[in-house]
């Protein structure tokens, strides 16, 4: 469970795929095997934190210089699987999206135009030698997009509430105090096997395509369906709440069940009951507005 420190970054979930070793050529298999076995890999906070050291120099740093050797690491049924955090790639794509999410004078403040010019001259470069390059993860800010939801089901999710530790596992310091308080987060995600998201997926398509117009929720569902169609058949796909369980109180989360609100619009949506589609739609927005609304907070 991810600590509490002074400094929590952003209010950002993920949607994450683990692929056993096996699925790694070598000498990265090997590199995977030796980094599986470590007991101080590094959490997403951590990611989150050398990203937004690397802003502070003049010129900001908006991409590393060299790709991360961490990832998250997870055994499912005595297989390990891991999650390269592969954030180099991930901040050169984060890079070209940014145009459409912030006002210019602001873009260019944080992140001047030819700084921006070059990181993409690189990225272009980079692309030329690594054409069949993709993210073992993807990040959105502020919300849960609903398609995630799709890949994932009720009985999956996996909810613990936040608590109070002591540090060294409450061992008494030099003069007989406990150790110090460390606050741990809430954790909200669910875990699938990859043949249990592309069955979904398909399945939600074909209800979604029968039903509705083309709009941002089949487009949205398509592309992440044809993302899991490149990852290895016995990987594992995680939706993780990240950062947002700081935007959100226990009780709502332990609320939260959007995976099968989802499920049951799909489900009216095949059986012909709009009704009942409306009312799940209408859940799901509801709760999440609530949290996107917050962004624009002071």
């Amino acid at each position: 469970m991810p600590k509490v420190s002074s400094l929590v970054v952003p209010y950002a979930s993920y949607l994450r795929v683990y692929e056993p070793l096996a699925a790694f050529p070598e000498p990265e298999r090997g590199h995977w095997a030796r980094y599986a076995r470590r007991t101080d890999r590094p959490s997403y906070q951590d990611e989150l934190r050398r990203s937004l050291a690397d802003l502070l120099p003049t010129p900001p740093v908006p991409v590393p210089v060299h790709e991360s050797s961490d990832a998250f690491v997870v055994e499912a049924d005595g297989v390990v699987c891991v999650c390269p955090w592969r954030t180099r790639l991930r901040g050169w794509q984060a890079l070209g999206e940014l145009a459409g999410q912030l006002p210019t004078p602001v873009l260019d403040a944080v992140l001047p135009p030819v700084v921006r010019r070059q990181t993409a001259a690189d990225y272009e470069q980079w692309l030329a030698r690594n054409p069949d390059a993709r993210p073992w993860i993807r990040t959105s800010t502020w919300q849960v997009p609903l398609n995630w939801f799709v890949l994932v089901a009720d009985e999956e999710r996996q909810f613990e509430k936040g608590y109070e530790k002591r540090g060294d596992e409450g061992a008494a310091g030099s003069d007989g105090a406990e150790g110090e308080a460390v606050a741990c987060a809430p954790v909200l995600r669910y875990r699938t096997p990859m043949v249990q998201a592309r069955r979904r997926v398909a399945r939600g398509l074909r209800t979604l395509r029968d039903t509705l117009d083309d709009g941002p929720l089949v487009e949205g569902l398509t592309d992440v369906g044809r993302w899991l169609e490149e990852f290895h058949p016995r990987s594992l796909v995680e939706l993780d709440y990240g950062g947002l369980v700081h935007a959100l109180s226990e009780e709502q989360l332990a609320d939260d069940h959007s995976a099968a609100d989802v499920a049951e619009g799909i489900e009216a949506l095949r059986n012909g009951d709009g009704e009942g589609a409306g009312e799940a739609y209408a859940r799901l927005m509801e709760r999440w507005r609530a949290v996107r609304d917050r962004q624009f907070s002071n």
